[in-house]
């Protein structure tokens, strides 16, 4: 009978899981943090090599950043989801800018779009046009990618679609990977 009881009861949380709209983005959101760093894919020397040109911040090279951890993430002012998770790119960066290194590559772009899009939108964060081509590893097959490296190199996030970035648990894992 017991047995019955705990098989009745996981069928109803997985189907709660399932069928109701927003409990799995809440627990996904509850693990978020929870990185498996051990297995994590490395960004080599070359992968960094990438010029630059900088919109609103001096042009630079991703080598720059090696050593550092880094929100890179690739966008594009024609990209409806990319334009929807920029509040929250804006809101983290205001909070996280000292603890990590933000670098948004703009993808397919013009940059007088861009440098309208910014300004229309009062939005600060650095924002780059690429120069060189970029490694097979890290180039976006859709928009908006979003890499978290570490300061070895390590992509400990991965998110090929748009979300919440100004989020607690988002907060918390850049504070644990700059430690």
């Amino acid at each position: 009978m017991k047995k019955n009881i705990i098989y009745i009861v996981l069928i109803a949380v997985i189907a709660v899981i399932a069928f109701i709209p927003g409990v799995k983005d809440k627990l996904q959101e509850a693990f978020f943090p929870v990185a498996t760093i051990e297995n994590a894919v490395h960004i080599s020397e070359e992968d960094y090599d990438i010029d630059l040109k900088g919109i609103n911040v001096p042009s630079t090279n991703l080598k720059a950043f090696k050593g550092k951890a880094v929100f890179l993430n690739f966008w594009g002012t024609w990209c409806p989801p990319c334009r929807k998770e920029w509040p929250s790119i804006q809101k983290l960066y205001e909070t996280r800018k000292d603890h990590v290194n933000f670098v948004l590559i703009a993808m397919e772009d013009k940059e007088d779009a861009v440098r309208k899009f910014l300004k229309e939108n009062n939005y600060n964060v650095p924002v780059y046009i690429a120069q060189s081509p970029i490694s097979e590893k890290i180039l976006p097959k859709v928009f908006p990618t979003t890499y978290l490296l570490d300061k070895d190199g390590r992509i400990l996030i991965k998110e090929d679609a748009s979300r919440d970035w100004n989020t607690e648990s988002t907060h918390q894992f850049i504070d644990n990977i700059i430690k």
